[in-house]
């Protein structure tokens, strides 16, 4: 009998997904959750067959290096894979996966109810309640703005942007959006959506622009001092993606010259520290990068990092084996 696989997993896991991997493979866990430094990480790859990190894990090609000659793959625990040199891996010949299409739901609810949070100043509303400061019913108190007939603009039109327009257009928003590709024109209309090929040109036609791209070189600061000008001084801005999509310091500066009514965020550019400009704003909704934290989606995500190992076990490629950029 060949001997179990080394895998070694970075964070806690659901339960369910630790006894599982205990189950099958030769698993080492992270009992106390603590967040492994560069040294770890290095220790770690140098003696697994598998290691499976998060996206707070920085795999840059110093780790990779580091790896020993027994590291088949890099199982990922999440979607976005920014923080591993998926090139350095694969000049070791060592595998990189992800876990996608278990988010897409769940993070469309995240962004859907930033939307309904900052347009109707949800927030706002449960702290006045909270802080025993309602004083009845009048007729301009907690105005807010109806989602009914206002223009959503997705960035980004993958799984998770497709997801948010089903609902958006549940809600009666009309519906746009901007991708690299344009959608088949049978998708299109199942979601009521128009497709602006200039990013520049939808902005400054959206109630609300919902960021939903994934963490490139491209789409860094893509949200940028010029583009946040362009959108009207009404407009929200929503970012379930990735904290550096968008330019903080320039968010805060055109929230501050009232040039946009508000905007509500999970992710942050550097993350885990918050801008402070951002911070006790009433106008501004701040998540901790919450938008996957479903029971169900951690579950989902810790069998696809489990169907990868195996899938490589047996001798087969992982399904959701990752290439490196072209150069």
């Amino acid at each position: 009998m060949s001997a179990r696989l080394k895998v070694i997993l970075t964070r806690r896991l659901p339960d369910s997904v630790e006894t599982r991997m205990r189950e099958l493979f030769d698993a080492e866990l992270n009992l106390d959750d603590h967040a492994m430094g560069k040294d770890e990480l290095k220790a770690a790859v140098a003696r697994a067959d598998v290691l499976v990190p998060t996206i707070t894990d920085v795999i840059d090609a110093e780790v990779i290096e580091a790896a020993g000659d027994r590291l088949r793959l890099i199982a990922n625990f999440g979607a976005g894979v920014d923080h591993i040199d998926i090139a350095a891996a694969a000049a070791r010949k060592i595998i990189v996966s992800n876990t996608p299409g278990v988010l897409a739901e769940d993070t469309a609810d995240m962004a859907m109810a930033l939307i309904l949070a900052v347009r109707r100043r949800l927030i706002e509303g449960a702290a006045l309640m909270s802080q025993g400061d309602f004083a009845g019913w009048t007729p301009t108190a907690m105005l807010g703005r109806r989602l009914w007939g206002s223009r959503l603009g997705i960035v980004g039109m993958g799984r998770i942007g497709q997801a948010l327009a089903r609902r958006a257009k549940a809600f009666g928003m009309q519906v746009h959006y901007h991708n690299r590709h344009r959608l088949n024109v049978g998708l299109e209309e199942e979601l009521g959506a128009t497709y602006w090929d200039s990013l520049e040109a939808m902005l400054p036609r959206m109630d609300v622009v919902s960021l939903n791209c994934p963490a490139t070189p491209e789409t860094y600061h893509l949200m940028s001092a010029e583009r946040l000008a362009l959108m009207k001084p009404d407009a929200v801005l929503i970012n379930t993606a990735r904290g550096e999509v968008v330019d903080e310091a320039a968010l805060v500066a055109a929230l501050d010259r009232r040039a946009l009514a508000g905007a509500g965020l999970d992710v942050y550019e550097h993350e885990p520290a918050v801008n402070p400009g951002l911070v006790n704003r009433p106008e501004v909704v701040l998540m901790p990068h919450m938008a996957s934290a479903t029971q169900e989606s951690r579950e989902d995500m810790g069998e696809r990092v489990i169907l990868n190992i195996k899938t490589l076990e047996n001798g087969h490629r992982p399904p959701d084996r990752l290439l490196p950029p072209m150069a």
